[in-house]
Order: structure tokens, then C-alpha cells, then sequence
């Protein structure tokens, strides 16, 4: 055989081995699909205590209890906490990272409702503070509050009330919307100089509607302050305002109230507000905060059962 010929053949089965390869290879290797992340679900300590005389545990049992029952990550609750020097911040942010667990919110109280500028300074200055200490545990972001007007008798007589109180004689919804958002806006420069988003809830107050947080957040439109979406905080349409507040989310707290709630319990449609979420394309985490009479080693596991069914 001639060697030009020998050429011809050769190069011939190269070439008829490349297209087999490539059709192999394609039928082999088909485009990868579209995956949904698992939803990350994490417990307020909230969840254990829920202000019970006989039940505020340590936050490092709490811390403890989330990854013994499967949870991703904790959600502090800053009133709960037993010191905030840095020893114990250390030891607490050690305990998670040792377990598996993200450190991922940070569950702060203030208001700013008040026509004292003195009483509103103390509340910066506290937020300041809190923002801080998130800083130094690593979480991400803070829930923050408007505050309220503070005309109801206690808290039992402000949720017998679903939430509404008076305003203080001679001022209006106005008056505490601009004391909100002076404050936030003072607020906005520690915040990102710390990294931390605070996460504005509906916790009643002027915060008791999507409308009001949404008033707040547009008015100092700033990315260092979004919502932090409460299931258990709207009385009425709740649905249309989680869809609201979802495009806004950095948190979503998902209440359950195994056993009846302490001061009401709403039946939350868990599948449904998956879907409003899934719809806004939010990839944050759950938080839950178990709400109900049982005891929380059997209601917050189901708790998260609950949510890990409806949420896929």
C-alpha cells in the first residue's frame, strides 16, 4: 500500500472517531438543570424561652438544643443573652461554628416613637450597640423595630387590642413616621460600617402593617435597612401583605403555636407562604419562633417538620 494512501486511511478514521466522540459526548452530557437550593431553617432562642419564668435556658443550650434537633443555623435574641463582653460573645460564636450552625440573626428591641429627641438618641445609641455586638458574633443582620406609642396599659392589653393603641394626645401617624425614619437614617452609616442589614419588622406599632414598614424603608431607601417578614404579626390579610414585604426580605420569621398561642393563634397556610416566597425569589433563611403552650422538646421539632415539609 502506498504511503499517501496509508495518509488518507489514517486520517480518515480520525476524523470518523472525532464525530462519534462528539455525538457520544453530546447525547452523554445533557445541559445540567435548574436546581432550588434546600431552604435553610434556622430557631429564634426565642423558641424556648418565649418569656416563661421557667424556661429561659442559656443561650448556649439553645445553641445546643437548634443542632440536636436539625436545625441550620440560630437566631439570638438579644434580651436572653447573660452578658455581652467579649469572652462571652466568643464562646457563644465557638459553640455554633463547633455544632455546624450559622450564627444568622440577631433579634434587637427599640423604638422610636416618642416626641422626647432624648428618649430617641437612647434608642440610636442602644441600636448602635446592637448593631455592634452582631458585628462581632458574625451575623448578618439585626431585626429592628418602629416602636409604638406606648398608650396601652402592657402588652396583654396592646394584643386584647390586636395590636392597635391611641396615638399620644396632640400628635399624629405623621409625627411617629418622621421620628422613625430621622432615627433609621441616623443609623444607616454604623450599619454599613459594620456590614450588618437591619431588618425592619412588623411588630406592631407603626410597623403593624406592610404598609407602615414598607412607608419607613422607601422613605430612607437605603440598602443597609430591608424588612424582617413576622408570619405571626399580621391579623388580618396576611397573605397579600407577605407578598408585600417578600421582594424586601433579608429574614422571615415563621411562628408556630403547637398547643394554642399565648396571646392568639393563627392558622398559617405554610405551603402557601412558601409559594409567596419562592414567587419574590427569596433565598434567606427561615427563622422559627415556636409561639404555643406545649413544651418546646416535642413543638419545636414538629415545628420544624412542619416547615421543612412545606417548604421541600
Amino acid at each position: 500500500m502506498s504511503t499517501d494512501r496509508r495518509s488518507f486511511i489514517a486520517q480518515s478514521a480520525l476524523l470518523t472517531t472525532a464525530a462519534l466522540g462528539a455525538t457520544v459526548t453530546s447525547a452523554a452530557e445533557p445541559s445540567p438543570a435548574k436546581t432550588t437550593p434546600r431552604q435553610r431553617i434556622g430557631v429564634s432562642t426565642y423558641s424556648y424561652w418565649r418569656y416563661r419564668d421557667d424556661s429561659k435556658l442559656p443561650m448556649e443550650k439553645c445553641i445546643e438544643l437548634a443542632a440536636e434537633m436539625g436545625f441550620d443555623g440560630v437566631e439570638l435574641l438579644h434580651v436572653q443573652m447573660e452578658a455581652e463582653d467579649t469572652p462571652y460573645l466568643n464562646k457563644l460564636k465557638r459553640r455554633a461554628f463547633t455544632l455546624g450552625l450559622d450564627l444568622m440573626g440577631f433579634s434587637t428591641h427599640q423604638s422610636f416613637v416618642s416626641p422626647d429627641a432624648d428618649k430617641r438618641q437612647e434608642n440610636i445609641e442602644h441600636t448602635t450597640k446592637c448593631l455592634e455586638l452582631a458585628y462581632q458574633l458574625g451575623i448578618p443582620t439585626i431585626r429592628v423595630n418602629t416602636g409604638r406609642w406606648g398608650t396601652s396599659k402592657d402588652f396583654n392589653e396592646l394584643m386584647k387590642n390586636k395590636g392597635i393603641e391611641p396615638r399620644l394626645d396632640g400628635y399624629t401617624d405623621d409625627d411617629g413616621f418622621k421620628w422613625v425614619i430621622d432615627s433609621f437614617e441616623k443609623l444607616i452609616p454604623e450599619a454599613e460600617k459594620r456590614g450588618v442589614v437591619m431588618g425592619l419588622e412588623n411588630h406592631w406599632g407603626l410597623g403593624r402593617t406592610a404598609q407602615g414598614v414598607l412607608r419607613v424603608i422607601d422613605a430612607v431607601d437605603s440598602p443597609w435597612l430591608a424588612v424582617t417578614l413576622d408570619t405571626g404579626n399580621f391579623l388580618e390579610d396576611q397573605y397579600p401583605q407577605y407578598a408585600a414585604l417578600a421582594p424586601r426580605a433579608v429574614l422571615v420569621q415563621a411562628k408556630t403555636y403547637f398547643g394554642g398561642g399565648t396571646w392568639y393563634t393563627l392558622d398559617i397556610d405554610y405551603a402557601k407562604v412558601a409559594a409567596i416566597l419562592r414567587e419574590h425569589n427569596y433565598h434567606g433563611y427561615l427563622s422559627l419562633e415556636f409561639e404555643g403552650q406545649e413544651d418546646y422538646t416535642t413543638a419545636v421539632p414538629k415545628s420544624l417538620e412542619l416547615l421543612r415539609t412545606a417548604f421541600g
